[in-house]
């Protein structure tokens, strides 16, 4: 059997739900220690392997163990299709078959041209309060820095460069409840929201360009409540807008917009998290994608390059697996992904052909 396969299939046979972690993060603690090269670290169930060449650049390879809840979508297969073989199962696409890339080339790659530090990580699916890389980069700020770094989200094998910031805010109405018979003595709060509608219906979508790459940006509602009941004028109303933004962006100025566009309308902020430049311009990346023979396309979405991006680190998303079938019941990887990815970074990281 391919190795990668049977690495993919064997932690994806240990269930590892957000917060439940522990099992896998065992077990690839004790994998990555046979290996005399890499020097290991622990938080919580986030684990950290680490060269230490005195190689004159440092890159981060990232990768999270948690998955969402299983759907009857465990144990795992291997199954052919006339597209290629497919690793069906939990955690396949998001994002295990990143993970088993970095396990095998974590313990093969002994004498890579860049010194580097894997990072396998916990609690990525839930709260960002909780995402065991935020918390790695506030206990121990060390074992994140680097020149560059690469998160194996599922991409299909595609460099997918930075990613797009995301804010979502709350416009509630108030008005007064009354008998729909008698709507006159009350007021109508979903009626008021038409003209904030009539402005999200009226926006047009900007591309913008960052360091190459084109980015699409967003906005829109994506949640509308209001009412008591089918014979009540409703009282109050709200509807959640959220603003996808290109890394050519703070999250402050992507608030700034946001008030310019709902100018005279008060609104609360329910979550925002920055964006994240590809950082293409920088050597290490320019390697990286000459390496991986192919050209760089934007991030639609928002990841974990983010984390890196606000400690100064420029971050790509690559890794195996088309990622709409992320948290899907019948998510799958490829295997011609896992080879592509594991190929792409022994070029990267290889010591031949290094210029040094």
């Amino acid at each position: 059997m391919n190795q990668l396969v049977a690495v993919l299939q064997e932690i994806m046979d240990v269930e590892s739900v957000s917060g439940a972690e522990r099992e896998l993060a065992d077990l690839v603690e004790g994998w990555l220690a046979s290996s005399p090269h890499l020097r290991l670290h622990r938080d919580g169930d986030c684990v950290v392997a680490r060269t230490e060449l005195g190689r004159p650049e440092r890159v981060v390879i990232a990768g999270h163990l948690d998955t969402v809840p299983v759907a009857g979508n465990l144990p795992s297969r291997l199954i052919e299709h006339p597209e290629g073989q497919r690793v069906w199962g939990r955690g396949a696409c998001d994002m295990k078959g990143g993970v088993a890339v970095m396990l095998t080339l974590a313990r093969e790659l002994t004498a890579p041209s860049r010194d580097i530090t894997w990072i396998f990580y916990d609690q990525e699916e839930v709260e960002a309060t909780r995402n065991g890389l935020g918390r790695l980069a506030r206990n121990r700020p060390d074992l994140v820095a680097a020149d560059f770094a690469v998160l194996m989200e599922p991409t299909g094998a595609r460099i997918e460069g930075g990613c797009q910031g995301t804010i979502r805010i709350d416009v509630t109405t108030r008005g007064v409840a009354a008998h729909s018979a008698r709507a006159w003595m009350g007021h109508n709060a979903i009626h008021d929201l038409a003209p904030v509608l009539a402005r999200l219906a009226a926006y047009e979508p900007e591309e913008i360009e960052v360091e190459g790459l084109t980015y699409r940006e967003g906005l829109n509602a994506v949640a509308i409540t209001g009412g008591m009941a089918g014979n009540v004028i409703p009282p109050s109303a709200t509807v959640q807008i959220n603003y996808r933004f290109a890394p050519d962006k703070s999250v402050d100025e992507a608030l700034s917009r946001l008030r310019g566009w709902f100018a005279g309308v008060e609104f609360t902020v329910a979550d925002a998290s920055p964006a994240a430049r590809p950082g293409l311009d920088r050597p290490a990346a320019r390697e990286f994608v000459a390496a991986i023979g192919e050209p760089a396309s934007p991030k639609y979405g928002w990841t974990d390059v983010a984390r890196f991006s606000e400690l100064g680190v420029p971050a790509v998303n690559y890794g195996p697996a088309d990622p709409s079938m992320a948290h899907r019941d019948d998510e799958f990887c490829p295997v011609a992904d896992l080879d592509a990815c594991a190929a792409g970074l022994r070029r990267w990281l290889s010591t031949e052909g290094d210029p040094r």
